[in-house]
């Protein structure tokens, strides 16, 4: 099955659900559905920093300081943060992430909940070749300084200016 056939919840404003589609028809008609962002550092606290595939449904060849994705139908905000953060850093075992805020992410037609996690991954990293083109641990001083040299997706950069204001940044 191709990422677009996937099954997603459609939510209303307040994160309800109200139905299901396929990835593919919830990204062509603007449906809400739910969205999972998970920072991942490594035991020197360096960020993982990757640059997503030309192939990627949305935001293709953008750089991206979240590993995640789309929550499938029925999945648990929680259980898609695990199955995607080990999935994009090519790891088993990860500890579960830990859930920080959740938002609504709105620009145009795309709009998603996002839950936002952060993760500690002590383990070599692997990504997936179809997900990921590059990546990087990056110090958090060499990730600001590239905030505006790198195209970034634009619900990354919205996820991060949160996490930043979360953490008193």
């Amino acid at each position: 099955m191709s990422s677009a056939d996937e099954i997603l919840d459609i939510v209303d404003a307040s994160d309800r659900v109200v139905g299901q589609a396929r990835r593919g028809d919830a990204y062509a008609r603007g449906l809400r559905h739910r969205c999972v962002f998970i920072q991942a550092r490594d035991a020197q606290d360096r960020v993982f920093v990757h640059r997503r595939t030309p192939t990627k449904l949305v935001f293709p060849s953008l750089y991206d300081m979240f590993v995640g994705g789309v929550v499938g139908a029925g999945e648990e905000y929680d259980d898609a943060a695990l199955r995607e953060a080990e999935e994009e850093l090519g790891v088993f075992g990860l500890p579960r992430p830990t859930p920080l805020f959740r938002f609504l992410y709105e620009d145009g037609p795309r709009t998603w909940w996002s839950a936002v996690y952060e993760v500690r991954c002590e383990l070599p990293v692997n990504p997936q070749q179809e997900e990921v083109a590059w990546h990087a641990f990056l110090p958090e001083a060499e990730l600001e300084r590239r905030l505006d040299e790198w195209p970034w997706v634009p619900d990354g950069l919205a996820a991060y200016e949160r996490l930043r204001a979360h953490r008193g940044a």
